[in-house]
Order: C-alpha cells, then sequence, then structure tokens
C-alpha cells in the first residue's frame, strides 16, 4: 500500500468510529473492510503530498475557513434571495474569467467547489496551467479579470493556499 492509502485508510476509519459510536465488533470489522476497499479503489488520488498533512497550523487555517466560508454563503444567499422576491433588480448573467494563483489540486478544487456552492456563482471550467477559472456570475459586476478576480476568487484564495500549499 502506498502511503497516501494508509492516510486515506486512517482517516476514514477515524471518521467512520465517531460516526458508529459507541464502538462494537460489528461495526469495526465492517468499517476496516469498507475504509480498506475506499483507500484502495481511490488512495492515489487522495493525497499527492502527505507531508503537508504533519502541519498544525493548516487544520487551524481549515477551522478559520469554515464560518468564513458559511459566511460568504449567507451574503449569497441574501443576495439571490433579495433578486428573487425583487425581480425589478437587474440581472447580468454571464461568464468570467478569474485568476488564481493556487496550484495543488486539491486547493484548486476546493476553491472551485467553494464558488459554486456559493449562490450566484458556479464554476464552470479550470485552466490549471494558465491558473484561470471560468465562472457563471449570476450579476456580472466587472469583466476585467483582476476586478472579477478580487470581488470572486480573492476571499477564499488566501486561507485556501495557506491550508493546502
Amino acid at each position: 500500500m502506498k502511503k497516501s492509502q494508509i492516510i486515506l485508510f486512517l482517516l476514514a476509519l477515524l471518521i467512520w468510529t465517531l460516526l458508529t459510536w459507541p464502538l462494537d465488533l460489528q461495526h469495526l470489522i465492517v468499517g476496516v473492510l469498507v475504509c480498506s476497499f475506499v483507500s484502495f479503489m481511490t488512495g492515489d488520488l487522495f493525497i499527492k503530498r502527505p507531508y503537508t498533512l504533519k502541519h498544525a497550523r493548516r487544520y487551524l487555517w481549515f477551522l478559520y475557513y469554515i464560518p468564513l466560508f458559511i459566511w460568504e454563503c449567507i451574503k449569497a444567499n441574501i443576495d439571490v434571495a433579495y433578486r428573487v422576491i425583487h425581480p425589478d433588480l437587474p440581472i447580468n448573467p454571464g461568464i468570467v474569467k478569474v485568476k488564481t494563483s493556487l496550484k495543488s489540486d486539491t486547493a484548486l478544487t476546493f476553491l472551485a467547489n467553494s464558488i459554486t456552492l456559493t449562490p450566484g456563482t458556479m464554476s464552470v471550467d479550470i485552466d490549471q496551467e494558465n491558473g484561470y477559472l471560468y465562472i457563471h456570475w449570476i450579476d456580472v459586476k466587472h469583466k476585467d479579470i483582476q476586478k472579477a478576480t478580487q470581488i470572486i476568487v480573492k476571499t477564499f484564495e488566501d486561507v485556501l493556499r495557506r491550508i493546502f500549499e
């Protein structure tokens, strides 16, 4: 087994035991079997740089990221709900190109998912080689790459860089 498969197995087993608490032999056996299968099948996709898991400050930044993401979702939900309630508000939908400096697959995936899960925006495509994301935006405020990047990406990008890169 590769190191990434072992790490995935241990993390999955930890989550399994926490979800099936109080622990008994049946749940432990099923958990070991399921976690073994999942880590065997997807372990090489999980982590390409396992040494990054050793830094405790990454976990602290992740704990900071969770309320930041929730707050951005709340703001975006209010904005979209306001647009639904007041249909006279202009909606200017479109796809904008934004620039990111994130390089790792995990960081780009988290950024794209964070943008997609925030109402009013949706990641359409990622150009990893050039560092661009194409975002469908419910109300395009700027078509300029730098200004759109500042509005959409910068909130998440700085924190995700500290977590994943």
